[in-house]
């Protein structure tokens, strides 16, 4: 294994930018390079009108394919340093004779910016004294070139475009930095957030194993040993008393069936083949009825498979339904209607309206027909309820949709 101090010398010795970045970074590459090349060739073919053609043409076309390289991807930073610093004194041996001439080149001052941006200390700072040698060469062999000149073309022409670049550098490593900071910030409270659902998840788990099972359990044993009694003294009890000890028995049960259900996905290991769905629609009927309430259940269009969590929605939609017939219904029955259309699935419910609440008596909360509302949202879909013409009917109408998967986790 590499030592720390290798595998840090083996880096490579430019930035990478980020890859959404590329497109635009190589657009403005170009867009630069094309604006170094214009004014360098307008500036070069101003002071070398008095050359001959030739030396003049050979030093344009030098310009042009030099500036030309800059659109070339960042790796290649490093050469093109090192290019216009051999152009840079070629050009000045080129125009000794030329009087008054302090410019540089705008190429090299873009050259200088990319290694400043675009490479790693060592390397960039190797680049940047070579543009800077390439300036004082510049200086020393123009003709009529003062000391000021001499020293202030490197600053001028290489340092101050390289700080620029280096600038740009460490503001992008520490945005990148803030960004990293933030993210590891969202992804720490969403693990705090996911810890403390799992705390009270199982504090959930934990209520309703201690509290409602036992109570149910106990519910369900007192039915099941009145049931024994009644049955071992015949003629005790009347039918309907019997009938409807057993279907306390049934129901108590079925909601320790529900709650085992329920548990298990509280603790986030749901049995697949100890789930619900429209398939034990007949066994929450059977409950039903035991309790005295008629269910007349009626399906239309073709039906199908539906995905998981829409086929345990629309039972807990149709569960809700039977309840509130149960509580809120004249009792002499309730009509259950499964229609199945493209895309879509549609349930309903009709049974008649019951008395008002006596005075002291709980009014209607509504929390089951929102808990109804959210599942139909859930899925796409959409519920309506309320009295029908005449004010007699109450009638519950759930449309979900099946084709795509939900937004969320349904119980």
């Amino acid at each position: 294994m590499d030592s720390p101090s290798t595998s840090t010398a083996r880096r490579p010795a430019r930035l990478r930018p980020p890859p959404g970045e590329m497109p635009s970074l190589i657009r403005q590459a170009r867009l630069a390079a094309l604006a170094c090349l214009l004014v360098d060739a307008a500036v070069l073919a101003d002071a070398t009108g008095h050359l001959p053609v030739s030396h003049r043409t050979a030093a344009l076309i030098g310009i042009v394919v030099a500036d030309a390289l800059l659109a070339l991807p960042t790796k290649y930073s490093g050469r093109l340093a090192c290019l216009y610093a051999v152009a840079t004194m070629v050009l000045a041996l080129a125009l000794r004779t030329t009087p008054d001439i302090e410019w540089g080149l705008a190429g090299g001052t873009l050259a200088a910016y990319r290694v400043g941006a675009w490479m790693r200390d060592r390397a960039s700072v190797a680049a940047v004294l070579v543009l800077a040698a390439g300036a004082v060469g510049w200086g020393a062999l123009a003709s009529g070139a003062t000391a000021v000149a001499i020293w202030t073309g490197p600053v001028r022409n290489a340092f101050i475009p390289w700080l620029i670049g280096r600038y740009t550098s460490a503001r992008r490593r520490y945005i990148s930095e803030l960004r990293l900071g933030r993210e590891l910030e969202l992804r720490d409270a969403t693990a705090q957030m996911e810890r403390a659902t799992d705390q009270l998840r199982a504090s959930v788990s934990r209520d309703l194993h201690d509290v409602i099972s036992h109570h149910v359990s106990a519910i369900g044993a007192h039915a099941g040993a009145a049931r024994l009694r009644l049955a071992a003294r015949p003629g005790t009890a009347d039918p309907e008393t019997t009938k409807a000890i057993a279907a306390v028995e049934h129901s108590s049960r079925a909601a320790m069936a529900d709650l085992r259900r329920v548990l298990d996905i509280l603790h986030g290991s749901p049995d697949p083949t100890n789930q619900i769905g429209l398939g034990n629609l007949d066994q929450l009927f059977d409950g039903v009825e035991g309790s005295g309430l008629n269910v007349q259940f009626k399906v239309s269009g073709e039906p199908r498979q539906l995905p998981g969590s829409v086929d345990i929605a629309l039972y807990r939609i149709a569960q809700e339904m039977l309840t509130n017939a149960l509580r809120h219904g004249d009792g002499e029955g309730v009509v259950v209607e499964l229609t199945f259309t493209a895309g879509a699935v549609e349930l309903s419910a009709r049974n008649g309206i019951g008395p008002p609440p006596e005075v002291g008596e709980h009014p209607l909360s509504g929390r089951g027909l929102a808990g109804i509302r959210g599942r139909a949202a859930l899925f796409g879909g959409q519920a309506r309820y309320g009295p029908t013409v005449g004010g007699k009917t109450w009638e519950t109408k759930v449309t979900v949709r099946d084709e795509t998967p939900p937004r969320g986790e349904e119980w």
